[in-house]
């Protein structure tokens, strides 16, 4: 027995799972997961002693590499002060002014613990902006675990197995609305359906829960359309595509200008830490300024922000990491594609940036429909 399986056997007696994270269960490939000990670079070890090339730096923050030398320094430097103070702190200050200054469409910042924090924020915000309450969000998106947005939803809902959440009441979900992504048809229906109670359209720019899904060309801008047109926001849910397909993000990348964003671990070097911006007016209502109240006792802590900052900063000033990442995808999904091929293997490969995704299927790939066509046991193997 390995040691990953011996800490996994021990895990389970007091961790429900054996994990703190349903998609560390590895439960769709069906083997204990591998436990890891240490990561550097582009390798990454577990506690058995194998390296892996590890093609998922912590779900995406990781974008320097592990153990990035000025991003470990920051966080050596920043420690020696103390973890948390619960207090105000100038790094806080410095983190914000960076983000508005370069980011166009975020004219005001508030730092959260985590993506789902940032979500569940920006949509009260927007329901006490617009004095709007239902939401639409979109089949195969996953915006985090909060009650409202676990309805068809992607991520480790799916590889769970799970269709939604147990423990969600039906009262928590009766405002969310459920379209169909990168069909601009099924948002107009559900706006027409309730036009005076839109708040706002959450999206994936990218499609990243549910393998992954690319917008097709019009789609973003359409959805910029629709929202101006009824009187709701638009909001990028940019936790995975947030500086990593771009600098500025999906919105950089597409060209389409959201009304408010959230970003999760990126902005933290891949600590705890999530973020959600926008329009002045509009983030003007996050108390203590405003009526809409959102609070947290260790936001903006000084570690995660030492890491994220000096992340941030190595990743503007060298913004041709951009295009290297690109090329790196082109050449990995490209090589894949081609031993699909020589092997006469039916497959979907949708990619874009560093972002993709293979699937097992003859389907065109568009939305969450098409996506669970897919050879899931296939992929398992």
């Amino acid at each position: 027995m390995t040691k990953s399986e011996q800490l996994f056997e021990r895990a389970v007696k007091r961790i429900p799972g054996g994990v703190n994270s349903p998609v560390r269960a590895y439960g769709a490939i069906g083997e204990a997961p591998r436990f890891i000990d240490r990561a550097d670079g582009c390798h990454i070890y577990d506690v058995d002693g194998n390296e892996y090339i590890d093609y998922i730096d912590s779900w995406g923050p990781i974008i320097l590499g592990h153990n990035f030398p000025a991003v470990r320094e920051a966080v050596v430097e920043a420690s020696k002060k103390g973890l948390s103070f619960g207090a105000a702190t100038e790094i806080e200050v410095e983190m914000a002014e960076f983000i508005t200054e370069r980011i166009p469409h975020v004219e005001m910042v508030r730092m959260v613990n985590s993506g789902t924090e940032a979500v569940m924020s920006a949509l009260r915000v927007a329901r006490g902006y617009t004095k709007k309450n239902k939401i639409i969000k979109f089949a195969g998106c996953y915006h985090g675990h909060t009650d409202a947005m676990l309805v068809s939803a992607g991520s480790g809902v799916m590889t769970a197995g799970v269709p939604d959440s147990a423990g969600v009441p039906e009262g928590c979900t009766k405002d969310t609305m459920t379209a169909t992504y990168n069909d601009l048809a099924s948002v107009r229906t559900l706006m027409e359906s309730a036009p005076e109670d839109v708040a706002a359209v959450i999206v994936e720019p990218v499609g990243a829960n549910m393998g992954v899904v690319c917008p097709k060309p019009g789609f973003l801008e359409g959805l910029r359309a629709l929202c101006d047109e009824f009187g709701a926001l638009l909001i990028f849910d940019e936790v995975i595509t947030g500086f990593r397909l771009a600098f500025g993000g999906a919105a950089e990348y597409f060209g389409v200008t959201p009304d408010m964003v959230t970003y999760g671990k990126i902005i933290g070097a891949g600590m705890p830490v999530g973020a959600y911006g926008g329009k002045r007016e509009i983030m003007q209502m996050v108390a203590p300024v405003g009526a809409v109240y959102q609070a947290g006792t260790l936001s903006g802590n000084p570690i995660a922000m030492a890491a994220g900052l000096t992340q941030l900063k190595y990743l503007y000033e060298h913004q041709e990491i951009y295009k290297e990442l690109e090329a790196k995808g082109e050449k990995l999904y490209c090589g894949m594609q081609q031993i699909l091929e020589e092997k006469g293997i039916k497959y979907q490969l949708n990619h874009i940036a560093s972002l993709g995704s293979l699937f097992f299927t003859e389907e065109e790939v568009k939305d969450y429909a098409s996506a669970k066509t897919s050879d899931t046991k296939a992929f398992a193997e």
